[in-house]
C-alpha cells in the first residue's frame, strides 16, 4: 500500500513538472509576439516626438524674435506649451510628461505643467548630450534629480529642439520627455488592450494571463508601476543588455512558485543599449 501511495504521488508530481513546462513554454512563445508588439509601439511613439517637436519649436519661434525674452513672460510660456501641445497633431498625442522652455544655456524658464518643479534647473548639466549643436533633435537619457523615489529608481528619455530667431541663431530650447517606468506603464497599458482584444476573438473575456513591461539598459531594469518587486528583480538578474546584443532574447524561469515566460527586444529608436521586455505567465 505504501509503495501504491509513493507511485502515485511520484506520478502526480510528474504530470504537474510536465504541466507547469507545458505552461512556460506557451508563456515564452506567447511573450516573443507581445514584445514585439511592443517594441513597434516604442518606435511609433519616438516617431511622434521626432516629427512633432521641431513643429512645435517653430510655432514658438514668435517667444525668441524682436528682442523677446521668455524669461520675462512665464506666463506666457506656459500659454504657448500648451498651444502646441494642442495644436500639433503629433503632440496632442505624445506620451511625453511636459514639455518645457529652457533659455539657450539650459537653464529652465517654464514647463507645462500646473506645478513647475524645474524652472530653475540647468538642463544641459543634467543631461549633457542636449548642448550638442542641432538643426532638428537631440535625445538622451538621464534623471531628474528631484524624481520622485515612490517606485524605485527610475530614468528618464528627454529630447530637445531649437527654437530659433530669425537669424539662425538659438533663442530658446524646446525640450520634452517621460520617465522609463511611466513609459512602461503606457506600454503595458497597450499589452493590456491587445491581450483583451484576444481574448475576446477566442470567447474567453475575462480570462488574461499574468503579464508585466518593463524597460531596461545598463543601468538597470524599469517596470511599470505595482510590478511586484520579486518580479522586477528576477527580470534584472537576466543581463538583458548583454543578452539582446544579437538580437532577440527569450526564456523561461520560476517566480514565487509559479511559471514564467519572458521575451526582451532592443529598441534603438528609443536609446543606445535600452530595450523592452515582457514577463508573462498563462493562467
Amino acid at each position: 500500500m505504501t509503495r501504491l501511495r509513493i507511485l502515485g504521488a511520484t506520478l502526480f508530481l510528474l504530470a504537474l513538472l510536465g504541466n507547469c513546462r507545458d505552461t512556460a513554454k506557451e508563456s515564452t512563445a506567447r511573450a516573443a509576439e507581445d514584445v514585439a508588439a511592443v517594441a513597434e509601439l516604442v518606435v511609433k511613439d519616438v516617431a511622434e516626438i521626432e516629427r512633432g517637436l521641431p513643429d512645435g519649436a517653430k510655432l514658438l519661434a514668435p517667444l525668441v524674435t524682436s528682442g523677446a525674452d521668455p524669461r520675462q513672460n512665464v506666463a506666457g510660456v506656459r500659454k504657448a506649451l500648451l498651444r502646441i501641445r494642442r495644436d500639433v497633431m503629433d503632440l496632442n498625442v505624445a506620451k511625453s510628461t511636459f514639455f518645457a522652455l529652457a533659455d539657450p544655456s539650459g537653464v529652465a524658464i517654464r514647463n507645462d505643467l500646473e506645478e513647475d518643479v524645474m524652472a530653475g534647473q540647468n538642463l544641459l548639466l543634467i543631461f549633457p548630450a542636449l548642448a550638442t549643436p542641432h538643426e532638428g533633435l537631440v535625445t538622451t537619457t538621464g534623471a531628474f534629480p528631484n524624481g520622485s523615489p515612490k517606485n524605485g529608481p527610475d530614468k528618464d528619455w528627454i529630447a530637445s529642439a531649437a527654437v530659433k530667431r530669425p537669424d539662425g541663431s538659438t533663442g530658446a530650447l524646446l525640450i520634452t520627455g517621460w520617465s522609463f517606468r511611466y513609459f512602461a506603464r503606457h506600454l503595458q497599458e497597450a499589452l493590456k488592450t491587445r491581450l483583451l482584444e484576444q481574448a475576446k476573438g477566442k470567447g474567453s473575456e475575462g480570462k488574461l494571463p499574468i503579464y508585466y513591461v518593463a524597460l531596461f539598459d545598463r543601468s538597470g531594469v524599469y517596470p511599470a508601476p505595482t510590478t511586484p518587486l520579486v518580479d522586477e528583480r528576477a527580470l534584472a538578474e537576466l543581463n538583458l543588455v548583454d543578452r539582446t546584443s544579437g538580437g532577440a532574447f527569450q526564456g523561461a524561469m520560476p517566480i514565487t512558485d509559479r511559471a514564467f515566460g519572458f521575451a526582451a527586444l532592443r529598441t534603438p529608436r528609443l536609446a543606445e543599449d535600452t530595450g523592452v521586455v515582457v514577463l508573462r505567465s498563462e493562467l
